[in-house]
């Protein structure tokens, strides 16, 4: 069973961090199933404050908060969502990673994360010399903007997962926690 929050008749606004497609798209895919339908979305590109290539969990946490907090300052949202994509390193392996944070428009933080499965050497090699994902991804696939669309993730899981599926997840873990704590 679904729970579904109602604000009453005003609509409620929700900002997102981020011009990205796909994050866009898993926010507004998991907002309008679980919250009411008096929704507005607002659009805001913001500073991570970390890399342009999270190189950790720790780093790409970090980013997605800063994000949140950062569209929360300049929205003041009832949710202000921030959804940051990574890699990390794991005995010599590297994984994509990703995490989201739901900041309330009281300035209550939630975070959570998500999937993360191996890249395979050749990526992580290049990712590993400086460059980021997204662009590794394009010149790997011959395809442009992969991270707009089904990311690494999804070439990798032969599109059973995309990663606007894979920040559905992740939004759903946000929102999950705040329907927890609300009672």
């Amino acid at each position: 069973m679904q729970k579904r929050f109602t604000k009453g008749a005003e609509s409620m606004l929700v900002a997102i961090g981020t011009k990205n497609k796909a994050k866009i798209s898993a926010v507004e895919t998991v907002v309008k199933q679980l919250l009411n339908e008096q929704i507005e979305f607002q659009y805001i590109a913001v500073e991570s404050g970390v890399s342009a290539q999270p190189m950790s969990d720790a780093e790409t946490r970090e980013g997605a908060i800063n994000r949140a907090l950062n569209t929360h300052t300049a929205s003041k949202a009832d949710f202000s969502f921030g959804l940051e994509g990574g890699v990390k390193d794991v005995g010599g392996v590297m994984y994509v990673c990703n995490w989201g944070t739901l900041v309330l428009k009281d300035g209550t933080i939630i975070t959570a994360a998500g999937a993360q499965i191996p890249l395979p050497n050749v990526i992580a090699t290049a990712v590993n010399s400086g460059l980021e994902l997204g662009p590794v991804m394009d010149e790997y696939t011959q395809q442009n903007d992969i991270r707009q669309h089904s990311g690494a993730i999804g070439i990798f899981t032969k599109d059973l997962i995309d990663r606007k599926e894979m920040f559905e997840h992740v939004i759903k873990l946000l929102i999950g926690q705040y329907f927890f704590q609300k009672g």
